[in-house]
Formats: C-alpha cells, sequence, structure tokens
C-alpha cells in the first residue's frame, strides 16, 4: 500500500504593499474594524438628522434628503438647511480632531501629547475669542468674504502660532530631535498662557459678546448652517487627504530616532509637516465645533486598541472621531432632559479614559 502524503492547506495571507524599505499589511481587522465604523457613523448620522429636533421617521429624512417630486418644501428647508449642516459639522470637527490627535501623538511619541495639551486648542481658542469679544461679534466688525472668514482665520492663527512655539521650543537643535517630554511641559505652560489671555479678554468685552464666545468655548454646535461650514470643509478635506497620505511616515516613526533615519525617514521634514498638519486639523475642528476636549485623545487610542496596529489608522481614527462627536451631540443636545454643549458631554466621557490611561503607564512603570 502505497501512503498518500496530503499538503497542509494553505493560510490565507494578508496582502502586502512595498513601499521603500518597509512593508505596509493590509490586515483583515484593520479592513474589518473600518467597515464597521462606516456602518457607525451612517447609523449616527442617520439618528442625528431624525432626533435632532422634532423627530422625523426615517423615510421623511431620505425625502428631505434627496427632495424627490412632491416633497413638501418645509421638509426640505427642515432637513437640508437646519438639520445637515449641524451634522455635517459635527461628524468633520470629530474628524479633524481625532486626527489631529493621532498625529500629535506619533510626532511626540507621547499617547497623552494631544492638541489639548499642547496648546494648539487654547491657541485657537484665543484667536476667536479675540474676534468675538474685541471685534465685536463673529463677524469681527467686517462684512461679505471677511465676515465670513475672519473667526476661522484668527482660531487657525492662534494655533499655528502656539503650536509653533511650542514645536522650537521643544526641539533640541544640537541634537537634531524633538524631546517629547519638554514638548509636553511647554505645551503645559502655553496652555495656561492662553486659557489665562482668554480669561482677561472676556472681562474686555460687553456681556452679550462674552456670553457668546463663553458659549462657543464650551464647545457647541448650536447655530451652524451652510456659510460656516462650507469654507471649513473646503480646508478640512484637503488637510485629511493629506495626513491620510502620512501613513508610511507614521509606522516609520513610531520607532526610536535612529531606526527611523536608518529607514530613510527625513525627520527633520516630516516631523515638522506632520505637526503643522495636526495643528491646521485642530484649528479646523474647533471652529466648527469650538474646543470639544478629549476626542484627539480617545480616538486614536480607540483605533489603535480595536485594531490591534502598531499606530491608529488614521481613516478608522477620522470615523471613530466623527460618529464620537455626532452622537455626543445628539446626546447633550436633544436626548437629555436639559440640553448640554456637546464639549461638556464628551469631557465627561473622555475624562475616565484619561484617568484610567494615567493609571496604566503608572503600573507599567512601576
Amino acid at each position: 500500500m502505497s501512503a498518500t502524503v496530503t499538503s497542509p492547506r494553505p493560510r490565507l495571507r494578508p496582502r502586502v504593499l512595498r513601499a521603500g524599505q518597509v512593508s505596509f499589511v493590509l490586515r483583515p481587522r484593520v479592513l474589518l474594524v473600518g467597515l464597521l465604523a462606516v456602518a457607525v457613523l451612517l447609523l449616527a448620522v442617520l439618528a442625528h438628522l431624525m432626533f435632532a429636533g422634532r423627530p422625523l421617521s426615517l423615510g421623511d429624512v431620505l425625502r428631505g434628503l434627496a427632495t424627490p417630486a412632491g416633497t413638501p418644501p418645509r421638509l426640505t428647508l427642515q432637513v437640508q438647511e437646519f438639520r445637515l449642516p449641524r451634522t455635517v459639522a459635527g461628524a468633520l470637527a470629530g474628524a479633524c480632531l481625532a486626527v489631529s490627535g493621532a498625529l500629535t501623538q506619533n510626532v511626540a511619541r507621547n499617547p497623552l501629547a494631544t492638541p489639548e495639551i499642547l496648546g494648539v486648542t487654547s491657541g485657537a481658542s484665543l484667536g476667536a475669542v479675540s474676534v468675538l469679544v474685541l471685534a465685536g461679534g463673529g463677524a469681527g466688525g467686517l462684512s461679505g468674504v471677511a465676515a465670513a472668514l475672519g473667526l476661522p482665520l484668527a482660531a487657525a492663527a492662534g494655533a499655528v502660532l502656539f503650536g509653533g512655539t511650542v514645536f522650537l521650543l521643544a526641539f533640541r537643535r544640537s541634537q537634531d530631535l524633538l524631546d517629547s517630554n519638554r514638548m509636553v511641559l511647554v505645551g503645559l505652560g502655553a496652555t495656561a498662557v492662553a486659557t489665562s489671555l482668554v480669561t482677561w479678554m472676556l472681562t474686555l468685552g460687553d456681556v452679550s459678546n462674552a456670553a457668546q464666545a463663553l458659549t462657543w468655548m464650551s464647545g457647541s454646535l448650536n447655530g451652524r448652517d451652510w456659510d460656516a461650514v462650507i469654507p471649513v470643509v473646503a480646508v478640512a478635506l484637503p488637510l485629511l487627504l493629506l495626513s491620510a497620505m502620512a501613513g508610511r511616515w507614521l509606522l516609520l516613526g513610531s520607532f526610536d530616532d535612529n531606526t527611523a533615519r536608518s529607514l530613510g525617514l527625513p525627520l527633520r521634514v516630516t516631523r515638522p509637516a506632520l505637526l503643522l498638519l495636526a495643528v491646521l486639523l485642530a484649528a479646523a475642528g474647533t471652529v466648527l465645533a469650538g474646543p470639544v476636549a478629549f476626542v484627539a485623545l480617545v480616538c486614536p487610542l480607540a483605533a489603535r486598541h480595536v485594531t490591534g496596529a502598531v499606530v491608529p489608522p488614521l481613516g478608522v481614527t477620522a470615523l471613530l472621531g466623527a460618529a464620537f462627536v455626532v452622537v455626543a451631540d445628539l446626546v447633550a443636545g436633544f436626548l437629555l432632559p436639559h440640553a448640554l454643549p456637546v464639549g461638556v458631554l464628551t469631557t465627561v466621557l473622555g475624562a475616565p479614559v484619561l484617568i484610567a490611561l494615567v493609571l496604566r503607564s503608572q503600573r507599567r512603570t512601576s
């Protein structure tokens, strides 16, 4: 009798793409989580459109979006002009802040180095509040195009100023590296300075402008319309696309500096570029929704945890951030007995994550 030898069944391997000297593996788990995140975001958007105000049925929402023949103009106006801008603003703000947090954590090599801690969000708040309070309202005493761009430009200028200052003070030119510990400490100092200046400015403006600024600083999506959303969308979408192309930089940047250089990563170019992207994304998210806290901290950590990746996949991170802010705005603004700003709820949900992260790092150190 002759024995029949059967070869073992070949195992399915993920597809590998060669890019430079590093192999990027398209893991099925990452793709599956990404598809689930897309489904969660779609459900969150539909729920927001249905319940952000007087409840509408799913059919009414779809008719209001598609506007087939015979759709009541009142339904179209309610869905497309009153609810959809707020939903888009929340989703885009969450995506921008989450991706900004992932980039900042990679540059600083510290999971706590978010735009809030590094002074970027506080700098954007300082620029926006200066327009709201000192220049007399959201238009800043201007009109036309300047009125629509006054607050976003001021917020972006404040974010770039404080983010660039923190980077320059934390960068050691003698060793050509970025000290992550110094970056966090300098960022905390910059945050304190910006917060103090904001408090001082609130005492200079009149009561109505100060109240408007305080509402904006709590992180709120109230009153968002297409005039405020479209200019930021035109800036934020290209920034998100640019950040999506930086996956190789993020993966190489997860190594130590010597290893990253040996693999061909020009740290003197990539780190300032990534930090600039993070600053601009944080500014865009802050302009749309105000300084919504903990989105930049929680979403990259959640994306890395659910995918098991070395660095958080930016696509999954953006989807989780968008869904997080949309759901938080729906719950805080419409489902609770008393309406709250979205930033209050994200803080309540994100603070325990921060405490757990600090305690976990202390246990690892001990």
